[in-house]
């Protein structure tokens, strides 16, 4: 009974499927963060929001997500959106764009934020680097 319980939800999973491409085709893209609101310390235990705002350059991108790496107490934060990939894209000027996700404090001393900020003409990472120091 199991194995067909199983074998029946395989097919309907590959019937689900479809290979038309008459859908928007998108892809993610990781868009510059240009200022952050963050406060100037933490309380051990407390969750704070912290605000992104990031220029939109076209009317086909959309918040997808955040990119969060964790090492040890350095967060590296970036921002990805949907970018559409379709004709009809208007091109946005100073369309500056907010995100935010919360951030749970769960050890002491300081935490380092690196926001991503583009590369540079060497094609080096640039980040906006903010230490805020965990206090009792």
């Amino acid at each position: 009974m199991r194995k067909v319980l199983i074998l029946s939800f395989i097919l309907v999973l590959m019937g689900s499927c479809s290979l038309d491409n008459d859908g928007p085709v998108f892809r993610d893209d990781i868009l510059p963060i240009e200022s952050v609101d963050i406060p100037d310390s933490f309380t051990i235990g407390e969750v704070y929001p912290i605000t992104v705002r990031y220029f939109k350059p076209t009317t086909c991108y959309f918040f997808n997500r955040f990119y969060y790496a964790k090492e040890n107490n350095i967060r590296t934060v970036a921002v990805i959106n949907y970018q559409y990939l379709q004709n009809n894209c208007e091109e946005l000027e100073d369309e500056l764009v907010e995100a935010t996700f919360d951030f749970h404090v769960t050890s002491n001393g300081s935490y380092i934020f690196k926001f991503w900020q583009g590369k540079d003409t060497n094609g080096e990472d640039q980040y906006l680097t903010i230490e805020v120091p965990v206090t009792d």
